[in-house]
């Protein structure tokens, strides 16, 4: 994940692919650092903002790790 300058927003670099991303998921991304679980990630955004659908946030990171930008794990 970056900035582009360009856009003047945060994106996901993927080969051959640029995932133009919006504030909610730029948060969730910046959470990922391979040692919280999807449940801390959820936890930690509903701190900081009022409301944090649990299963949006799911799903989000779903279809990133169906377009293998991110890896989610059991453990």
């Amino acid at each position: 994940m970056t900035f582009s300058q360009t856009r003047q927003r945060p994106v996901l670099l993927h080969p051959e692919t640029v995932v133009v991303l919006n504030g909610s998921g730029a948060a969730i991304l910046e959470l990922c650092d391979g040692r919280r679980t999807v449940a801390e990630i959820v936890a930690e955004l509903g701190a900081r903002y009022q409301a944090v659908p649990d299963d949006e946030v799911r799903r989000f990171l779903t279809r990133l790790a169906a377009r293998r930008c991110v890896e989610l794990t059991d453990g």
